[in-house]
């Protein structure tokens, strides 16, 4: 009898199993696997920086307290001197290059909000100035070295770790405002990047940059980001009309033109 009721609850548990689909070896639909995602809806602004209602730092450039730009990197005691004395031209060569975006890295820190669309294949980072880096998700590698090429955002890899996405970054073009202002670092530069949420309105990165060329050691940066408050859509610049310029280390309008 006892062998008769175990054989039977055997079967019903098989019928069920079978009619919800819980084989062990299902692959998950693609709700499910949206499900498992983290959410990162919304739209987030860096931590670092304290903005007015005209878009830009309250305090100019100067304030902006970026740590990507905070000069706390090792680089080698050789280029120190060659940074200082190429500032006043980085900082002409930001007020010509707006409409370029900010390019990677520090489009991950900068003034502009960013939007990050999380999908199972790849997540999407987009910002205002319409930088766009798309991180591939789904187990594919980077392409070999000879078949790719420097971008302003590079070649990203990533994987999730928990509620972690966890990226790889190669093949970075550099602009020449962080070859001279922020950091020299060449077209060899390997970044990782760890990405959580840490609560509805926050979210963490850590960011590890090696370039032994002009790194003594590999140099972690932490920051942070907050949801924006009263947005609900990502609006690009299209510098139709940006009088915005640089002077000294501080921004400015210029007149208008005649």
């Amino acid at each position: 009898m006892r062998r008769r009721k175990m054989a039977y609850g055997l079967a019903m548990a098989a019928m069920l199993c079978a009619a919800v689909s819980c084989a062990p070896d299902r692959a998950p639909t693609r709700a499910e696997q949206f499900a498992a995602l983290p959410d990162w809806s919304g739209i987030w602004t860096s931590d670092a920086t304290e903005i007015d209602i005209s878009g830009y730092p309250a305090a100019g450039m100067g304030g902006m307290g970026l740590k990507l730009i905070g000069g706390k990197a090792p680089i080698k005691p050789e280029l120190q001197a060659k940074m200082a004395a190429q500032l006043a031209a980085a900082m002409a060569a930001d007020a010509r290059r707006k409409a370029e975006g900010w390019g990677y890295p520090l489009m991950m820190e900068g003034v502009a909000p960013m939007q990050f669309l999380v999908t199972p294949e790849e997540t999407l980072i987009l910002n205002f100035y319409r930088d766009i880096r798309h991180v591939y998700t789904d187990g594919r590698q980077h392409l070999p070295e000879e078949d790719r090429w420097p971008v302003p955002w590079g070649d990203s890899m990533g994987h999730w770790e928990g509620d972690t996405l966890v990226i790889d970054t190669v093949s970075v073009q550099l602009d020449a405002i962080f070859h001279t202002l922020l950091l020299p670092l060449t077209e060899d530069a390997h970044f990782i990047e760890r990405i959580r949420r840490t609560g509805p309105d926050h979210m963490e990165v850590e960011m590890r940059i090696e370039d032994p060329a002009v790194l003594s050691a590999p140099w972690v940066v932490n920051f942070s980001y907050h949801k924006a408050k009263g947005l609900d859509r990502l609006i690009h610049n299209v510098f139709e009309n940006d009088r915005s310029v640089v002077e000294g280390d501080s921004l400015t309008i210029a007149p208008p033109k005649d």
